[in-house]
């Protein structure tokens, strides 16, 4: 019988779990676990006493976590047997890869530290990789470290570059949010619709939602803009109380709400944080040219602004939407890896 079913043919990385509890975290008003597991992909041939590993962090789409990227698929490839292939074909150094776990009672969140989901920006800088580095063999510095993602992971992945560039050398966004006039308006209406039954009680409609054995694309579109509200506009005195930016009886805008929220977008961050996109190592931006949620006209937007302030990026359009992405990772993950070995090997480096 012939193999119509080829078999992967290159050297397997293994998978470490540590357990651990994050103190930044036992604080979240949602009663999500501080008990936390971060998953670590250890290419083959990984050693505790050889030469320190480059670093790559996953962070997970909405509604999706690190763990889920280990899955077993039936057609294609999880992230790790990715890996195994990227690396066996010669097409990138092995390199150890991260998968926290930042999922939340909102169904994710984008990495920001919020008092309405959780400080996830502190877990990430201030606990996790701390611990990774004393646990594994890895470089130290933000040379030898990059963070990646799709949708709210590619946000995630590119603010924290922004705003803490002492920590993240290196950033792959795929189809981050950014231009939040184009992707979270349209679905204002859909969210009224949703909590219509509820007459205004956002924390019944979450506690409907995790009750229903089958939502529906509309409570997930309300569950996703209800995150949104508690990451942007978080109201620090009620932080279990989330207040959304229009009138849910006649979706009126609010104008103050909705200015919070654009100060979080990308396009209006890059000014202040330009020092920082300035000084990394790699930045990789792509978007599918239709993206359903329009994300390809902000960044192509971000794009231009980096090119007028002289900032170097590889940003590119792919034939796509916003689903079935990840192999848009065979551009950016040996983009990253070469980015980063190339600025631990120079003698002086940010």
């Amino acid at each position: 019988m012939p193999d119509v079913r080829p078999q992967p043919e290159w050297p397997k990385g293994t998978v470490q779990r540590v357990q651990h509890r994050s103190e930044v975290l036992a604080d979240n008003p949602w009663g999500d676990p501080a008990e936390r597991e971060v998953c670590v992909y250890l290419p083959h041939g990984y050693s505790d006493s050889g030469d320190p590993s480059l670093v790559l962090w996953d962070l997970a789409a909405y509604t999706n976590s690190g763990p889920g990227h280990l899955n077993w698929r039936n057609h294609g490839e999880n992230l790790p047997s990715r890996l195994d292939r990227l690396i066996g074909q010669g097409k990138m150094d092995p390199v150890l890869v991260v998968f926290p776990d930042c999922y939340t009672s909102l169904g994710g969140n984008q990495y920001v530290n919020s008092p309405a989901v959780g400080r996830y920006a502190d877990y990430l800088n201030q606990e996790l990789v701390p611990l990774i580095g004393k646990r594994f063999n890895t470089v130290a510095g933000r040379a030898g470290r990059a963070a990646f993602g799709k949708s709210s992971g590619g946000y995630g992945a590119l603010f924290l570059a922004m705003h803490y560039p002492e920590i993240w050398g290196a950033v792959a966004s795929h189809a981050g949010d950014m231009g939040f006039d184009l992707v979270y308006r349209r679905d204002f209406p859909v969210v009224c619709e949703a909590l219509s039954p509820f007459d205004g009680d956002i924390n019944g409609f979450i506690q409907s939602f995790w009750r229903k054995n089958r939502p529906s694309g509309r409570d997930y579109t309300a569950m996703m803009i209800l995150a949104m509200a508690a990451s942007y506009d978080p109201d620090p005195e009620k932080p279990a109380d989330i207040r959304l930016p229009f009138d849910l009886r006649t979706c009126e805008l609010d104008a103050g709400r909705w200015k919070r929220w654009l100060a979080y977008d990308p396009l209006n961050m890059l000014k202040k944080q330009l020092p920082a996109l300035q000084s990394l190592h790699g930045l990789f931006i792509d978007v599918g040219v239709s993206d359903q949620y329009h994300i390809q006209y902000g960044a192509r937007r971000f794009a231009d602004k980096l090119r007028e302030h002289g900032v170097s990026c590889h940003f590119e359009e792919f034939e796509g939407s916003h689903s079935a992405i990840d192999w848009r990772l065979d551009h950016s993950l040996p983009y990253l890896t070469k980015a980063l070995k190339k600025a631990v090997s120079e003698p002086i480096h940010a």
